[in-house]
């Protein structure tokens, strides 16, 4: 056995793709046959046991990290909402009656929006050589498909952090590849949704998005989060769906809590309260 070099640290130990290989190569016999025999890292039988659900926790939460670390993103901007909005022109597939389809054709021009401020985020990232402010969605379609897209306009990578569902969630082809991960996990897939985040930007949607929207402002509440913008496009969607001033005025949030959202109508706004917030030379646009 000679030792080996792996990332410039020296490591005189076995390596472990090799003796996983060497395992597979080993002579067919009732013992090597058994369960027990394999690697108990290369035993998938063993890692979807209920008793190993911290260790499955913890590779979804390593996976992302280190892949995203070893490709030099350090900041990103999180793109949330609906899956079932429309690019303009493309049918409503999710709508089930007439006044379904006319709202969500009418919200294609979120899609639209979403996919040019995901241009406009792409445009300064590719000034840090793709390593802040990069653009990451749900992966799936909609709203998060326009932001994968909006990226791949300024041919800049993006991030996409799908879950399996039993509907609606697949990769959509905007994803950068290498960067489209995916997750059993709701609670490890939005901590990668927010470890990054320099600004949260959430467009119309449905019970998820809002999951993501209050999960977010709750921990910029209650200070388990840096207090980065948190903008929300479509002001008459959000005022109709939510009384957020209510919620003050009743007393079960605070007056200033109010403060913590803005609400704009388009990517260029969003862009600027970004580009105010961190002061960013040349971002005015």
């Amino acid at each position: 056995m000679s030792s080996k070099r792996r990332n410039d640290v020296w490591d005189p130990l076995a390596d472990s793709k090799s003796d996983r290989a060497r395992a597979a190569e080993v002579l067919s016999t009732p013992q090597t046959e058994a369960p027990a025999y394999r690697l108990a890292f290369a035993d998938e039988d063993f890692l979807c046991r209920e008793e190993l659900r911290p260790v499955r926790l913890q590779l979804e939460l390593l996976k992302t990290e280190i892949m995203l670390a070893e490709r030099g993103i350090k900041s990103t901007v999180v793109m949330f909402g609906g899956a079932r909005i429309p690019a303009p022109g493309k049918d409503a597939w999710a709508a089930k009656n007439d006044t379904q389809r006319k709202n969500l054709t009418a919200a294609s021009k979120y899609y639209e929006e979403a996919r040019k401020f995901a241009q406009i985020c792409s445009q300064h990232s590719s000034g840090t050589n793709n390593t802040e402010f990069v653009v990451v969605t749900g992966g799936g379609p909609g709203v998060m498909e326009a932001g994968n897209r909006g990226a791949a306009d300024d041919a800049s990578p993006s991030i996409g952090l799908n879950i399996i569902l039993p509907h609606e969630q697949a990769p959509n082809e905007f994803v950068t590849p290498e960067l489209c991960f995916n997750f059993h996990y709701f609670a490890v897939r939005k901590m990668h949704f927010l470890m990054r985040a320099r600004a949260i930007t959430v467009f119309p949607g449905g019970f998820g998005t809002m999951d993501e929207l209050f999960e977010t402002l709750t921990l910029i509440q209650t200070g388990r989060m840096e207090a980065v913008p948190v903008i929300l496009f479509g002001a008459e969607f959000w005022h109709k769906i939510i009384n957020f001033e209510e919620l003050a005025a009743f007393g079960t949030i605070s007056p200033e809590d109010l403060g913590l959202i803005r609400f704009v109508e388009n990517a260029d706004e969003a862009w600027q309260i970004i580009a105010d917030h961190y002061a960013l030379k040349g971002a005015t646009r």
